[in-house]
């Protein structure tokens, strides 16, 4: 309410006129005024109240109506629903109080609407005016100033609402939402969430299924129900794990878990001399005394146990495995492990695997031609892409390796080489991706070592599956990421037996030994399979043998080609025998002379056409001059020349081979091989045109048996064993890789690796860790026989491969 402040008027107390009446009566005519202005704003304000008041009536039967809506449909109140509550329900709580409630509220909504309802007596008001107005004229600027602030702050909340209504606009709605069925569970008490709960149809289920399994337990102490379930033929695994459902899965004890530490410590134990065979008897003997009482358990008397001839090593990983599972027990990693690998979560992706190897065409090398086929091969099925890493050399090193003084100015030169190679022999266009990695040539060992970290050079996103040819000679000085790290599945292949050459040399047996544990170092920590070509190579942690190896498909047509002329009776071979290998004398030169000199007058007549290049050529050719011996040295040439296909016997005393890709072409091109009785020829001998020998007398005989008799054409089995489509077919089997492919870390099932720290993965992280750090030295590197320089590539290589320089992609020194 506003008052005009009155005006001031004096009057005098001594002086009494006519014109005090006249003052009088405009007094009271003022102050008469100034009460009908009080009384009317009086009553504009009780209209006000009371219109207030029917707003806020008819806003709380609003939320009445709407508390019963919600009280109807309670989401926390899940009723069970029988016979009996169908034809009488009983209605909630909430409902029958609004029930109760509703007759005094519509009495309350009566009273209160009556015309007739006032809030107070009109009370006669006899005041100062005067103080009225001070009073309220302070009170209303405080009001509004008060109000004005309110107002400004009242905007500012509200600007920010919404503007965060508009940055969460789409799901805006379901917050409001929840914050009004959390102000409904505060509303509730503690007794009626429990009730709802106890109600709901979760509890029911799993009330249900306790039922279930506490049933299946008493009917397995049933003989009759017991006997029935033996008699069905269930592998060991499964019936323990049968078990472990429907009883409760006892901890492990002692014996087991020494039994756990003694298998995980196999490759420590066969370092320090103690065959596999004793700590497979060590476990065995600890687990059977589980196993016995497990078996008793679980079998009546008298009954025989159809588990006992299962392995012992599955009933020990599925028993750790179901104690952990039973625990809740989740592995993540160790503390060496890296669990940022390639996501191999997409089914429609394709997966990757990357083969990387220590030499390339045009150098005929086995590690050269063999990785090539390999890549062509399993591109060709098209389940998987396939990249080819092989190693770029300086241009100076070219001409000491490739032959005939062939070099290559890039990358994409010596690529189009490789793949026109490729493709004539093998008859199709091989869809695979070749990349090159840095590399130097060591004259010392006569071969190709990587510079820098090789590992960098397939990307991340392509980095699945990695194949390793010559594991231990691609990481004797790997200074980079660790390949188990990086990729999911990491399988080496064994082609050379270098402590067969590393003999040869000066203090030869010292080396050998350092060199044989360097490798077992590097293979264990870097690999996750190894596949050795056969017996002859050095027994490496992780390994199985197996020829993964095929031959050229041209040797096998031209061996389908003499069995044709045989057939028409045409003459096959007019030459007699030749050896065909790179001229050194580690490659079978020193034992061929040796056998040559000291049966010079049994072999009268005999000749030998050797074809070769190599470092030792003019050594050997020399010895042979000097001890007269009936050799012929031509160049070296392709194996599938036509001037070598006359000949009808190939000899090869080599025994440093690991397995002779000579020796296989020869048996495809349908000739006699005399080869030594060494586990280099061990899966030749199921060819019969393979004649063995294990003495120099030997030599001679099979030698004349081969010159007097005619070779034997090969069965459609025998050749197929021979071509790379079952070297392939073998490889995918014996690496692990078809189950890689087929059941990759997308099974749901219960996994003995996610389940169970493994001390063999701690330490053969501790191992790839200490490599890492002894390479990163220098002075150690060079110490070791490391080529200067090659810890990182130089500015040539950046130059060929359009590489940045080491100091920019590494700019901090570190090991």
């Amino acid at each position: 309410m506003n008052f005009k402040p009155p005006e001031a008027r004096s009057s005098s107390s001594t002086v009494i006129s006519s014109g005090s009446v006249v003052t009088a009566e405009k007094a009271f005519s003022f102050i008469s005024k100034g009460w009908r202005e009080v009384r009317s704003s009086a009553d504009a304000d009780l209209q006000l109240l009371k219109n207030r008041a029917n707003s806020f009536k008819n806003l709380a039967d609003r939320e009445l109506e709407n508390f019963i809506n919600s009280a109807s449909k309670s989401p926390f109140i899940v009723p069970t629903i029988t016979a009996s509550a169908t034809f009488n329900p009983a209605p909630p709580a909430e409902i029958d109080f609004v029930k109760r409630l509703q007759p005094k509220l519509s009495e309350i909504r009566r009273a209160y609407s009556s015309p007739d309802f006032k809030l107070y007596p009109r009370p006669q008001i006899k005041i100062d005016l005067s103080a009225i107005k001070n009073a309220i004229v302070a009170e209303v600027e405080e009001d509004e100033q008060e109000e004005k602030e309110r107002f400004s702050t009242w905007r500012r909340v509200r600007y920010k609402e919404r503007e965060r209504e508009e940055q969460f606009g789409e799901f805006w709605e379901p917050i409001r939402t929840l914050k009004s069925r959390l102000r409904e569970l505060e509303n509730k008490s503690s007794s009626e969430i429990l009730e709802g709960i106890k109600n709901s149809e979760f509890v029911e289920k799993f009330k249900s299924s306790l039922v279930c399994i506490f049933c299946s337990f008493h009917l397995m102490n049933i003989p009759f129900i017991r006997k029935q379930f033996a008699r069905i033929r269930m592998s060991q695994s499964f019936y323990f794990f049968f078990l472990f459902l429907i009883q409760e899965v006892p901890p492990l004890d002692v014996p087991e878990l020494l039994a756990c530490l003694v298998r995980q410590s196999n490759p420590l134990l066969d370092q320090l001399g103690i065959s596999r065979g004793i700590s497979d008897k060590i476990v065995e003997s600890l687990c059977s005394k589980r196993k016995s009482q497990l078996l008793l358990r679980s079998l009546p008397t008298g009954e025989s146990s159809i588990l006992a001839s299962e392995n012992i090593n599955d009933e020990l990983d599925l028993r750790i495995a179901s104690v952990l599972q039973s625990t809740g027990h989740c592995y993540e990693g160790g503390f060496w492990s890296d669990l940022g690998k390639h996501d191999v979560s997409d089914s429609d992706k394709k997966r990757h695997v990357a083969i990387v190897t220590t030499a390339s065409l045009p150098w005929m090398t086995g590690t050269a031609v063999n990785p090539l086929f390999r890549a062509a091969y399993l591109a060709k099925s098209a389940q998987q892409n396939v990249t080819l890493l092989v190693p770029w050399l300086s241009r100076s090193d070219q001409e000491l390796v490739y032959p005939n003084s062939l070099t290559f100015t890039s990358p994409e030169e010596q690529e189009s080489y490789i793949r026109s190679w490729l493709e004539e022999r093998v008859g199709f266009k091989a869809d695979f991706k070749i990349s090159f990695y840095p590399g130097k040539f060591s004259k010392s060992r006569r071969s190709i070592l990587p510079a820098g970290d090789t590992s960098k050079f397939i990307s991340s996103k392509d980095a699945d599956i990695a194949i390793l040819e010559e594991p231990e000679h691609l990481n004797w000085y790997h200074h980079g990421k660790r390949w188990t790290d990086k990729f999911n599945h990491v399988v080496g292949v064994v082609h050379t037996n270098y402590l067969e050459y590393i003999k040869r040399e000066k203090n030869g047996a010292l080396q050998a030994f350092l060199v044989k544990h360097i490798n077992n170092w590097v293979v264990r920590a870097y690999c996750d399979k190894v596949l050795r070509l056969s017996a002859a190579t050095q027994d490496l942690p992780k390994s199985v043998i197996c020829n993964v190896h095929g031959v050229n498909p041209k040797f096998l047509r031209i061996g389908e080609k003499v069995a044709e002329e045989k057939e028409r009776g045409e003459q096959t071979f007019s030459k007699g025998a030749y050896f065909l290998g790179k001229m050194v004398w580690a490659k079978g030169y020193k034992e061929l002379i040796d056998l040559l000199a000291k049966h010079k007058k049994d072999l009268d007549g005999f000749n030998l056409d050797v074809y070769g290049n190599g470092e030792d050529a003019h050594e050997v050719q020399s010895t042979a001059k000097r001890l007269d011996l009936n050799l012929n040295f031509m160049k070296g040439r392709d194996h599938a020349d036509d001037s070598l296909q006359g000949y009808k016997i190939f000899i090869n005393p080599s025994v440093s081979d690991v397995l002779c890709t000579a020796t296989a072409e020869a048996l495809a091109m349908g000739k006699f091989v005399v080869c030594a009785d060494h586990p280099s020829n061990d899966f030749f001998r199921e060819f019969p045109n393979c004649l063995t020998y294990k003495t120099p007398e030997d030599f001679v005989a099979r030698v004349k048996e081969a010159m007097t008799n005619e070779p034997q054409p090969l069965t459609p089995d025998q050749r197929y064993s021979l071509s790379w489509e079952a070297a392939t077919q073998r490889f995918m089997e014996y690496s692990e890789l078809d189950k890689v492919l087929n059941n990759s870390s997308r099974s749901n099932g219960m996994k003995k690796s996610t389940s169970l720290p493994n001390l063999n993965e701690m330490v053969d992280g501790g191992l790839a860790f200490a490599h890492y750090c002894l390479t990163g030295n220098e002075f150690l590197r060079l110490c070791t026989g490391a080529i200067p320089g090659t810890r990182d590539y130089d500015k040539e290589h950046c130059n060929d491969l359009h590489l940045l320089p080491p100091q920019v992609e590494n700019p901090i020194y570190g090991w």
